[in-house]
């Protein structure tokens, strides 16, 4: 069929039409000129790209209750006529079962006595066109949506959408009805798309177009961008010209004609943007948490199925997050978008007044959408400290814990004090334990400290820092007691030869770094040697005490079998330590035994390392080969 409805000129033949499309909408005082109730700019519109692909098929953007919350709104004043003909909103038929086509791919199933709302709702679903294009479409025709009382007549509602009811004849019965004329505008509309080749006005090409049905008014050539466009050109073939689109929603001049312009102002009145609508989102939740606020919610754009970003504003920085979260819930109110539109982010933010606003990102680069912005104060938190270990060994103090500040999710330092001399660390280590508590804070909030310390008691205090200069935390305050620690050492070897008896070994004190003095006693004989020769081997396996633990000795002695003994010396005078004691047959031939090195002295025969009450009686500790075993860990209390 050609042309079923070109241009009922009811949409430009006069001023009686522009009347009735605004007579619900605003109040006329004379002498004023007619103005939407609604700001629509005209010079936004664009004569090739009147409204969106997406926009005009999406069929889910209103449901039928949210149809007959509109059309209430709409028609909140409206008086039924005295006839008995209703207001759209309280309107309702029976309709009948129509079989799913090669157009509208949903089957209608018929119903008895269905409003309005329900009509539009079930036919903009089978058809795939957006409802709200067709509640636009009963005004600009037939003025439905917002007339009332003498506007209301039984032909308005038999043509509501001018389907069928060309502009130089009467209007096609076959397609009278409510919601015959509904669904075949509907079913129309996706021909068009079906069969774009089928008709005059086509897409992505130059197109030339009339002012008027008179062609003396004229025409001018427009590129349509997309197929909804022509599709409307098609439906109505007139665009408005530059009189009309001065006049808003009322007259211009003898060639100005108001389909097409109508269409787009009261789209864009009623529903926003034809071309880019608008972001929504809803900021479900926003809670304080350790290190700054957690914020829920969602955010789509209708434009499109993908997810969008949100831009959040907080503390005077701004963070970019995706809404890709599962959400369910969202596919009642938008089942073409998709359902990941969620989010659930924290933001780091410090104690105060502070603000934090949500936005809704375009996705095609338009305006974007406020959600919600939120002023809240977040309490100053004292920091949060656990000391795990405190140890003392072989002339050492070790602390191991960990340190946070809630309000941060920054490591923080901790302050120790031992005996008076204070050390600052960064509680930085990793602590996947403590992750797990804090989630939002991470897990680097470890610490460790070592440091020497001589034998007997000491004074220690660890504090925990507040990031934001507020009173430090306590973790630690007592006195600390290390106790003497044993010398321990190996002789690796010790053997004879023509010139004497050779030893080598290593030997160290656990109180100090510094090089110890080793005995030797040959046959009651003795040699005070330092223990300071390079040993790497020995500072691999006793971390923390240098490497300068070696010694060696030749001795000259005569032929025959001797008695050695080698101990390790405690630096605080304490006992000795018995490293080895054995006997060894020289084959060298010497007068008197005494020292090769130069370092070495002898020590008189009565001379012994340990007190005269107590005899050596240790065994040599193992050799550096061993490694330490790690300190269990533990987790926050």
């Amino acid at each position: 069929m050609t042309n079923v409805r070109s241009m009922r000129q009811r949409a430009w033949s006069g001023v009686a039409a522009i009347a009735l499309a605004i007579a619900a909408a605003v109040t006329v005082v004379p002498g004023t000129p007619l103005a939407p109730a609604a700001a629509a700019d005209l010079s936004k519109f664009n004569a090739g790209f009147i409204i969106s692909d997406r926009i005009f098929y999406d069929w889910s953007t209103m449901s039928a209750t949210s149809i007959h919350a509109f059309l209430d709104g709409k028609g909140k004043d409206c008086q039924p006529a005295a006839d008995g003909t209703p207001c759209l909103k309280d309107f309702h038929q029976t309709t009948t079962t129509r079989a799913a086509t090669e157009r509208c791919t949903g089957a209608y199933q018929g119903a008895s006595n269905e409003s309005a709302a329900t009509i539009l709702a079930k036919v903009a679903k089978a058809c795939g066109v957006n409802p709200q294009v067709l509640i636009v479409t009963l005004q600009k025709e037939e003025g439905l949506v917002t007339a009332s009382g003498t506007r209301l007549t039984p032909i308005r509602y038999r043509s509501a959408m001018g389907f069928g009811c060309p502009d130089t004849a009467a209007c096609d019965s076959t397609y009278y009805g409510f919601f015959n004329q509904v669904y075949s505008a509907a079913s129309q509309f996706r021909r068009y798309a079906l069969h774009p080749d089928s008709y005059s006005h086509r897409a992505g090409m130059d197109n030339t177009i009339l002012y008027h049905p008179n062609t003396a008014c004229g025409s001018s050539t427009v590129h349509i961008v997309n197929q909804a466009t022509a599709g409307l050109y098609n439906y109505t073939p007139y665009q408005p010209n530059a009189a009309a689109l001065a006049a808003g929603y009322g007259s211009g001049n003898s060639c100005s004609s108001y389909g097409n312009r109508n269409f787009w102002n009261y789209f864009t009145d009623w529903f926003g943007p034809t071309t880019n609508r608008l972001p929504v989102g809803v900021l479900d939740r926003l809670e304080i948490v350790p290190g700054g606020v957690r914020l829920v919610g969602w955010a789509l754009d209708p434009d499109t199925n993908a997810s969008i970003r949100v831009h959040i504003y907080a503390g005077g920085a701004g963070f970019s997050r995706l809404a890709g979260r599962a959400r369910s819930d969202l596919s009642a109110a938008y089942p073409s978008a998709g359902i990941n539109h969620g989010f659930d982010e924290f933001i780091p933010l410090g104690p105060g007044d502070q603000s934090v606003c949500t936005n809704a990102i375009d996705s095609d680069g338009g305006r974007n959408t406020l959600v919600k912005c939120v002023s809240l104060t977040i309490p100053n938190v004292p920091p949060t400290a656990h000391l795990d270990s405190l140890s003392t060994s072989a002339g050492e103090i070790s602390l191991r814990g960990w340190a946070l500040d809630q309000n941060s999710v920054d490591s923080i330092r901790v302050h120790i004090y031992l005996d008076g001399a204070g050390h600052s660390i960064a509680a930085g280590d990793v602590r996947s334990d403590v992750g797990r508590v804090f989630p939002t804070l991470g897990a680097k909030h470890g610490f460790t400290f070592t440091a020497r310390a001589a034998v007997g008691n000491h004074s220690l205090c660890v504090y925990a820092i507040d990031t934001t200069g507020g009173p430090a935390r306590r973790v630690v305050c007592r006195v600390v007691t290390v106790q003497n620690a044993q010398p321990i050492g190996v002789v690796d070897s010790v053997s004879a030869s023509t010139d004497g008896i050779s030893l080598r070994g290593w030997a160290l004190d656990p109180d100090t770094t510094n090089s110890i003095r080793v005995h030797v006693y040959v046959d009651g004989a003795g040699y005070s040697i330092a223990a300071d020769g390079m040993r790497p081997d020995v500072a691999r396996v006793h971390p923390g005490v240098g490497d300068k633990h070696g010694f060696m000795l030749n001795a000259s002695v005569a032929a025959g079998k001797h008695h050695v003994c080698v101990y390790a010396i405690d630096t605080t005078g304490g006992r000795a330590t018995l490293l080895r004691c054995v006997d060894v047959v020289s084959s060298a031939v010497a007068s008197a035994a005494a020292p090769l090195s130069a370092s070495s002295s002898p020590l008189s025969a009565s001379s012994s390392p340990l007190s005269a009450s107590s005899s050596p009686s240790s065994s040599p500790s193992p050799s550096p080969s061993s490694s330490p075993s790690p300190s269990p860990s533990s987790s926050p209390s």
